[in-house]
């Protein structure tokens, strides 16, 4: 089933995401839901807090860069209760996107190597090293469920300057190809 993306401005992107065990109701029709929502949305990761749910989930399937970046290839994953605990190499700038902010794409600094403790959709435990774009993506993923939101890694300035864009996606005022809830939309008298 597609799910709504919540829309900038919606309390549930700012919650750091609670950790969940298997018997989380629904979990394995979020997952699915999840990644169908992302697939239909044309987007290579989706976080729990994106459909609403304030929890530590995200989904990433990253072979939309499988012609420019190896680590893409068959790079499909659930990750629950993940947890960064290293991050190595020298910053990288990459113009990222967010399906929650619909047609605004800012240059962000990452590091280009993570390790990350994680539950796989079986709840099997893995340590693992992630490198280029899939940690890139990740690391974004991976900020929802901490709340975090690319926007807030950009400058101050650039928040100001995108205030406009940024109420305008809030009340729905965006041309977007896929469901979306939006926090100050205002209903339609008839």
């Amino acid at each position: 089933m597609i799910l709504p993306v919540v829309a900038f401005g919606h309390p549930v992107l700012k919650k750091p995401g609670i950790e969940i065990d298997p018997s989380y109701p629904g979990l394995a029709d979020l997952i699915n839901n999840m990644f169908e929502t992302m697939y239909q949305s044309e987007g290579v990761g989706l976080a729990a807090q994106q459909v609403n749910h304030a929890i530590r989930l995200f989904v990433v399937d990253a072979s939309p860069y499988n012609d420019k970046f190896p680590e893409a290839v068959d790079f499909k994953k659930v990750f629950i209760n993940a947890k960064i605990y290293q991050y190595e190499g020298e910053d990288i700038l990459f113009n990222e996107g967010c399906l929650s902010f619909p047609g605004i794409r800012e240059d962000i600094v990452r590091k280009p190597v993570i390790y990350m403790k994680y539950l796989d959709e079986n709840f099997q435990p893995h340590d693992e090293k992630f490198e280029g774009i899939v940690a890139r993506v990740m690391q974004h993923e991976y900020d929802h469920t901490d709340g975090v939101t690319f926007i807030e890694r950009t400058s101050p300035l650039k928040r100001i300057l995108l205030k406009g864009k940024l109420t305008d996606i809030s009340k729905g005022n965006v041309d977007v190809s896929y469901k979306m809830l939006f926090p100050l939309l205002k209903k339609k008298r008839v």
